[in-house]
């Protein structure tokens, strides 16, 4: 099988809702009024606990305040959706989503004052089923109860249609279980609501139900259903996997459903601080890892992909300062 090469993914390698939004970044706001005779204090809106976005959320908090001087709260929210037009009014100063779902949300909001920092890492997913069933491959998904709606994360939805398509399947070819986000989907898999879920390798919430049901399986997306998918989302591809404590679930090597994580802020950060934050996670990469394992696969020159969203002028002076390059996707 020929999967897209991928030197920077090897290192992975290791040996409801809208009101939720709204209270979340009510209680952000007042931090931040709080803290503002403090030195410097950011804001990092993320996912629930269990998601990979919130471990990636406290390791990058952990080094901007070790590391960089800098006083940082993490801020869960019910999903990306909230997150990005939360960042780009400037409710959060820093904000974690995946590559589609920022894509979308600017399309449909206008977000004007969004700007990007970069792209954090690789975002590896999969669905999962119990290990004790006899489903392997995504076209045994027909039929079965699968998660889908995800209200809190809307472009979820575009990237399993995508996922599906690589095996002649749509969603009316599933049970489709509403539910809001990835973490409440795993949670009704663990309580036996559905046969599948999705969800991103790396996130402690995989750890936890692979423990919880005694055992999860990746399910095997064919590569010669990507170009299926391809029509449906454009930036997705098949990146490799082995079996290993990160990618739980995966029992021998096989191409795994990935696309880009994004770090991002707002045009009223200061310049300054973008720079810092830059700097702080490339230099102190180590650290960032002991946390987040995923982030074995930041480096600087992969921080500058292009995309329709503008840079921050501190993103776009560190690239300068440190000759580094845009990119096209991955």
């Amino acid at each position: 099988m020929q999967l897209a090469s991928r030197e920077w993914y090897a290192r992975l390698r290791i040996g409801p809702l809208r009101g939720a939004g709204l209270c979340g970044a009510a209680a952000l706001a007042v931090h931040l009024m709080s803290g503002a005779a403090q030195a410097q204090t950011l804001g990092i809106a993320t996912m629930t606990p269990g998601s990979l976005n919130h471990t990636t959320a406290s390791a990058i908090a952990r080094v901007l305040k070790e590391k960089a001087g800098l006083n940082v709260l993490v801020q869960p929210t019910a999903g990306e959706s909230v997150i990005i037009p939360l960042t780009s009014r400037g409710e959060a100063d820093i904000g974690i989503a995946n590559s589609l779902e920022v894509r979308v949300a600017v399309a449909e909001s206008k977000l004007s004052n969004l700007r990007l920092i970069g792209a954090i890492h690789p975002l590896p997913t999969a669905f999962f089923v119990r290990k004790s069933t006899p489903l392997r491959t995504i076209a045994d998904l027909k039929g079965k109860k699968v998660v889908y709606g995800f209200s809190a994360q809307r472009t979820i939805d575009i990237v399993m249609r995508a996922i599906l398509a690589t095996s002649g399947l749509t969603p009316a070819d599933v049970s489709q279980v509403l539910v809001p986000n990835v973490v409440r989907g795993a949670d009704d898999f663990v309580a036996g609501g559905v046969d599948a879920f999705y969800f991103a390798f790396g996130a402690p919430k995989v750890r936890e139900v692979d423990a919880t049901v005694g055992g999860i399986r990746a399910l095997a997306i064919p590569e010669a259903g990507m170009e299926a998918a391809r029509k449906v989302f454009a930036d997705g591809y098949l990146a490799p996997a082995v079996p290993n404590p990160f990618f739980i679930g995966v029992e021998k090597p096989m191409g795994v459903y990935t696309w880009d994580n994004l770090l991002f802020t707002n045009a009223t950060v200061k310049d300054d601080i973008v720079y810092k934050v830059i700097d702080a996670i490339v230099k102190n990469k180590a650290d960032l890892v002991t946390i987040q394992p995923a982030l074995r696969a930041l480096t600087a020159a992969g921080l500058h992909i292009s995309h329709s969203v503008p840079y921050h002028p501190g993103a776009v002076k560190y690239f300068s300062d440190n000759k580094i390059g845009i990119r096209g996707a991955r």
